[in-house]
């Protein structure tokens, strides 16, 4: 079960870091390298996510994809989004066929 506080809190830390000095974090310099610099490591992370998942080693599965979330919050913070936008999307979608949630993103 996905638990929303964690992501919240994790959401709140990521958005601070924006403000942070390049030097003081791991995130502070990924938001100084801008948005392509974000884009390239949610990308690398998505692959190391499919090798795991190829490899079939499934602790490291879990370790990729928390890796591939994480890069995918500071995404969203770049933005100025969090996990709560994500999670809002998901109650959106419940309960609605994949085939009728996609079809009707087209008509948009």
């Amino acid at each position: 079960m996905i638990d929303p506080e964690i992501l919240q809190r994790l959401s709140a830390t990521l958005a601070e870091r924006k403000n942070a000095s390049a030097d003081s974090s791991y995130v502070a310099s990924l938001y100084a390298k801008g948005t392509d610099a974000i884009c390239k490591k949610v990308a690398e992370e998505a692959a190391e996510t499919i090798m795991a998942a190829k490899d079939g080693e499934l602790r490291h599965i879990v370790y990729e994809v928390t890796d591939l979330w994480f890069h995918s919050l500071i995404l969203l913070a770049q933005f100025g989004l969090s996990a709560d936008d994500v999670l809002a999307e998901f109650r959106r979608r419940e309960g609605i066929s994949g085939i009728d949630e996609k079809a009707a993103r087209g008509k948009k």
